[in-house]
């Protein structure tokens, strides 16, 4: 009973971690302002630099929340099959951030519970062998970007609705594979610093409690 506690409390918290790291970089509105300079994505639209900016925040717009439908982009048409893949995007989002509201609360009272009892340390072992397993799979992102970009589409989405024809959905052209590589560099990075903080502060704390 003790250790389905101790795992559950650990998941508890991943999720948490998890799903704060895909909401700070799915909300990161900088990033993809530098990459329309660093991928000179406004070398193949028809659109000015503002305009694309609007278009891209009534695209997140609709992603985030729930109570904005259908999609609509000003300069962006959206073919049924495109507005398929968005509404399916748009549900992940909602699920994220369920999760991500769910887990808030009893996440911080683990935390806190496990910092002044002394047991934060607790977290070290299981959160290493999570990092382990992101390593990997960053080294597989890296070596082939591709295959991975196909591979993650292929597991959240049942359908081909995510290949999209610049022609009907010019959007495509406006969010290059770069850019999703970017984004995945970010979460990444948010992911696993989050649980190296929670790791160092586990070792920190238990350092004091050896001497």
């Amino acid at each position: 009973m003790k250790q389905l506690k101790r795992i559950s409390e650990v998941a508890i918290v991943v999720l948490f971690l998890l799903t704060l790291a895909i909401t700070l970089t799915i909300n990161s509105k900088w990033l993809y302002l530098i990459d329309i300079n660093s991928l000179d994505i406004m070398d193949y639209l028809d659109v000015t630099r503002s305009e694309l900016v609007k278009n891209y925040e009534q695209l997140m717009n609709y992603l985030n929340f729930f109570w904005i439908n259908p999609l609509k982009m000003t300069d962006f048409p959206v073919s049924e099959s495109g507005a398929l893949h968005f509404y399916e995007v748009k549900r992940l989002f909602q699920i994220n951030y369920a999760v991500l509201i769910i887990s808030i609360a009893p996440s911080f009272m683990i935390l806190k519970n496990r910092f002044k009892t002394g047991r934060l340390w607790l977290f070290i072992r299981p959160f290493s062998y999570l990092l382990a397993g992101l390593i990997a799979l960053i080294i597989f992102m890296a070596a082939a970007f591709d295959i991975f970009f196909v591979k993650f589409h292929e597991v959240f989405f049942n359908n081909d609705a995510w290949v999209f024809n610049p022609v009907t959905d010019p959007i495509i052209l406006a969010l290059p594979e770069e850019y999703f590589m970017h984004c995945f560099i970010l979460f990444f990075v948010l992911f696993i610093g989050f649980l190296c903080l929670v790791i160092l502060l586990g070792k920190n704390q238990l350092k004091k409690l050896q001497k």
